[in-house]
C-alpha cells in the first residue's frame, strides 16, 4: 500500500510523475481548481477586508471526495501543482479540504523528468502564502469588477453580456487601432532607384536615391519624380565612397510564454489557445516508444529567460558534437529578462537537448511535433555563436545626386546552422567596385507608395502589446484574446483582429464611465501591484481596496446616467405594427420589437444571399458557435440544416425567423 499521496493538476501529468515515484506513492490528479468564488453571487465582502466565500467547484465534489478518501493513513501528501500564483492556490484549497492529520508538503518542479521530480521530492517545501494572496487579490478584484460592469451592460444593451478588468482593456487596444486606421490619411510618395553596372560587365546591381543637394529626398508625385529621373538621367555615376564592415547577429533568447506565442503564431499560424493546449501537453509528458511518459519542454509560462547550468551544458556537448567547436561561444550566453520576471522561473526549452524532433517524430501529433521543433530549435540557437555578415555600403553621385547601394554576404552562419538563412537576409550582392568608377546606368525606376496606418492587430502582435504594456501575465494572454473573441466583442479575420459593432458598443461606454479602470497604466500598475504582493512587500487587501474605491466612484456616476440604447431601424413589427429595433443577444445581433416585453416578436438578421439548398426559400442567417466560431445557416432552420463556413461581403436584410426575445 503506497505510503504517501500525491496531488497534481491533471491525468497526464499524474501519469508521469507516478512513473518516476515508485509504488510507495499514489499519484492521483485535482483537475485543477477545486474551489472559486461562488457562481451566482458576489462572494466577496467588501466592508470586511475583501473576505471571500470560496465553494467547491459542482463538477469537482466527486473528486474532492476521492481525495479525501485517499489521504486517510497516508503518512505524507505532497502538492505537485504548476510553479505559479494559480498552481499555489489550488494547493492552499486542496490543503484546507483534506481533513487529515498527515504531514502535507508542497513539492515545486519546472520540468516534469526524472532528476527533477526525484530532486523536488526530496527537498519538499511548504505552500506560499503571498503567491496565494497575489492570486487572491486579482480573483477578487476580478469579481468585483466584472459583477458590477456586466449589469450595466444589461441596462444599457443586452442581457447575457460580461465584462471583465484586462479583457476590456484588451478590447480597448483593437478598438482605438480600428478608429485610429479608419481616421488615417495616407500620404503620396515616390522613390528612385538606378539599374548600374560595371562599363564591361552585364550583371546588373540596384541603388537606391538617398540625397539630393544633401538633403533627404521629398519626392511627393510622379510630375516631381519624372522631373528628377530627367535630371539624373544627364548625370555620370561615378563611386565616391566604398564602406566596409562585418556585423553580427545574435540568436534570440529561449522563449518566454509571450515569445513561444508570437512565434508560433508567426511561423506555425497556431491561436495563443492553440499554442498553450499543445505545450501543456509537452510539459505534462507523452509516451515516447520504450522511454515511456515524460515532460518534453519546461514549464511553458514564464517571463523568465534563464536557462539551468546542466541544460546549458547538455546544449554544449550537442553542439560540439554535431556542428563543432567554432559554433560554441567562449562562454555559455546569459540573457537578461524583463525586471518583473519571476527569477526562480526557467525559459522554456526542451527537457533534453540531445532529443532532437526528428527522433521522436512518430510518437507525436504534426502539432505536438511542430511545436517542439520550434522550441527546440529555438533553444539551441541560442546556445550558439552569432551569425557573421558582410555588409558593403557603396555611395554614388551623379552631379548634385547621391545613391546608395547595399550588399550582404555570410561570412558565418553561427546559430543560423539551426534556424536556416532567413527570406529577408537574401540580400543583393555587389560587384567588385572601386573608388572614382564611372559606372553605366542601365535603367531608372520610380515607384509610387502611399503612407501606411499602423497594421490591424494579428495574435502575436496583441500578445507582444500585452506584455509591453504591463497587461496580464504569462497565463492570461490565451484566456484574454479567447474570451473577447467568444464574446463576439472583436472577430479575427486573416489573421487580424476586427471590432465588432458590439464590440464599439461596450467599449465606448466602458471608456467613457469607467475610464481609470480601463487605462492601460492603471491596469499595469496593478499588475505590479500583484508582483508586491507575492514577494511579501505588500498587504493583498490594502492593493485591492488601492483599484476597488476608484472603480466605485466610478460606478455610482454609471448607475445614474446609463440608460437602455437602441438602435432604430425603418422595419415594423408583423405583430403589433410598432418599430423593430436592433438587440444583442449570446448569438450575436438581432431585431425586437421596440414593445418588448408587452411583444415578443423578432426577427435574425440574415444576409442578402438565398440558400442555395435546392428548394428552400430561405436567408442565409449568420451564426455563432458556443465556442465562438461563426458560420452561416438557413433561416428556415430545422426545416433546412444547410450550412455554409464563410459568405463574401453583403447587404443585410431583415427576415422573420420567429425568434423568441
Amino acid at each position: 500500500m503506497a505510503k504517501a499521496l500525491v496531488i497534481v493538476e491533471s491525468p497526464a501529468k499524474a501519469k508521469t510523475i507516478n512513473k518516476f515515484l515508485g509504488s510507495d506513492y499514489l499519484v492521483e490528479a485535482s483537475g485543477g481548481h477545486i474551489m472559486d468564488l461562488p457562481r451566482r453571487k458576489m462572494g466577496v465582502d467588501v466592508d470586511n477586508d475583501f473576505c471571500s466565500e470560496y465553494v467547491i467547484i459542482p463538477a469537482r465534489k466527486k473528486i474532492v471526495s476521492q481525495l479525501k478518501k485517499e489521504a486517510k493513513g497516508k503518512e505524507a501528501i505532497y502538492i505537485a501543482t504548476d510553479p505559479d500564483r494559480e498552481g499555489e492556490a489550488i494547493c492552499w484549497h486542496i490543503q484546507n479540504n483534506l481533513n487529515t492529520k498527515a504531514k502535507i508538503y508542497r513539492v515545486s518542479f519546472y520540468e516534469i523528468t526524472e532528476q527533477a521530480v526525484k530532486e523536488a521530492f526530496a527537498h519538499p517545501g511548504s505552500i506560499d502564502m503571498h503567491k496565494v494572496q497575489a492570486q487572491q487579490a486579482r480573483r477578487v478584484l476580478d469579481r468585483l469588477v466584472g459583477y458590477n460592469l456586466s449589469p450595466l451592460l444589461w441596462k444599457k444593451i443586452s442581457r447575457g453580456l460580461s465584462a471583465g478588468r484586462v479583457q476590456s482593456v484588451a478590447v480597448r487596444l483593437i478598438v482605438e487601432r480600428e478608429r485610429a486606421i479608419g481616421h488615417f490619411i495616407p500620404q503620396e510618395y515616390w522613390d528612385l532607384q538606378a539599374e548600374l553596372k560595371k562599363k564591361l560587365s552585364k550583371k546588373h546591381f540596384v541603388a537606391k536615391l538617398d540625397k539630393i543637394d544633401g538633403k533627404n529626398p521629398e519626392i511627393k508625385n510622379e510630375k516631381e519624380a519624372q522631373e528628377i529621373k530627367d535630371q539624373i538621367g544627364k548625370e555620370k555615376f561615378i563611386v565616391r565612397d566604398i564602406q566596409q564592415k562585418q556585423k553580427k547577429r545574435n540568436p534570440h533568447a529561449p522563449y518566454t510564454t509571450s515569445k513561444l506565442q508570437q512565434d508560433a503564431f508567426n511561423q506555425l499560424h497556431f491561436h495563443a489557445s492553440r499554442t498553450m493546449r499543445i505545450a501543456q501537453q509537452l510539459y505534462e509528458g507523452l509516451e515516447i516508444g520504450k522511454i515511456g511518459s515524460v515532460g518534453l519542454i519546461t514549464y511553458m509560462r514564464t517571463d523568465s529567460v534563464r536557462v539551468s547550468n546542466q541544460a546549458q551544458a547538455a546544449a554544449k556537448d550537442y553542439v560540439l558534437q554535431q556542428f563543432g567547436k567554432e559554433y560554441l561561444p567562449a562562454k555559455p550566453p546569459q540573457y537578461k529578462s524583463r525586471k518583473t520576471a519571476q527569477g526562480a522561473h526557467e525559459a522554456t526549452r526542451p527537457t533534453l537537448p540531445l532529443r532532437e524532433p526528428g527522433s521522436i517524430q512518430q510518437y507525436l501529433s504534426p502539432d505536438q511535433y511542430k511545436l517542439y521543433s520550434l522550441i527546440w530549435n529555438n533553444f539551441l540557437a541560442s546556445q550558439m555563436k552569432p551569425a557573421i555578415y558582410g555588409l558593403t555600403t557603396v555611395i554614388i553621385s551623379a552631379g548634385n545626386f547621391l545613391f546608395k547601394a547595399l550588399g550582404s554576404s555570410l561570412k558565418f552562419d553561427g546559430f543560423l546552422k539551426v534556424l536556416g538563412l532567413p527570406k529577408e537576409d537574401k540580400r543583393q550582392l555587389l560587384p567588385e567596385l572601386s573608388k572614382d568608377e564611372e559606372l553605366k546606368l542601365v535603367k531608372l525606376n520610380s515607384e509610387q507608395h502611399f503612407t501606411q496606418p499602423l497594421p490591424r492587430f494579428s495574435e502575436a502582435s496583441l500578445v507582444k502589446t500585452l506584455e509591453e504594456k504591463g497587461i496580464g501575465r504569462p497565463s492570461t494572454y490565451a484566456p484574454i484574446i479567447q474570451t473577447i473573441v467568444l464574446r463576439d466583442y472583436v472577430r479575427r479575420n486573416r489573421g487580424y483582429f476586427f471590432p465588432t459593432e458590439l464590440g464599439f458598443t461596450v467599449n465606448d461606454l466602458l471608456t467613457k464611465y469607467f475610464p481609470k479602470i480601463l487605462d492601460v497604466k492603471f491596469t499595469a500598475t496593478f499588475e505590479e501591484e500583484l508582483d508586491g504582493v507575492e514577494e511579501g512587500r505588500l498587504n493583498w487587501t490594502e492593493v485591492v481596496r488601492l483599484f476597488y474605491e476608484p472603480f466605485v466612484k466610478e460606478l455610482v456616476i454609471a448607475q445614474k446616467e446609463v440608460k437602455k440604447e437602441v438602435i432604430p431601424t425603418k422595419e415594423t413589427c408583423e405583430l403589433c405594427g410598432r418599430p423593430m429595433v436592433i438587440k444583442w443577444g449570446r448569438h450575436g445581433r438581432f431585431l425586437s420589437c421596440s414593445g418588448f416585453p408587452d411583444c415578443k416578436h423578432a426577427r435574425s438578421i440574415t444576409t442578402e444571399i438565398r440558400c442555395p439548398q435546392q428548394g428552400c426559400q430561405g436567408w442565409l442567417v449568420e451564426r455563432r458557435t458556443r465556442g465562438g466560431r461563426i458560420f452561416y445557416g438557413c433561416s428556415k432552420y430545422p426545416k433546412c440544416t444547410y450550412v455554409a463556413n464563410k459568405l463574401p461581403e453583403v447587404e443585410e436584410k431583415w427576415t422573420d425567423t420567429s425568434v423568441n426575445s
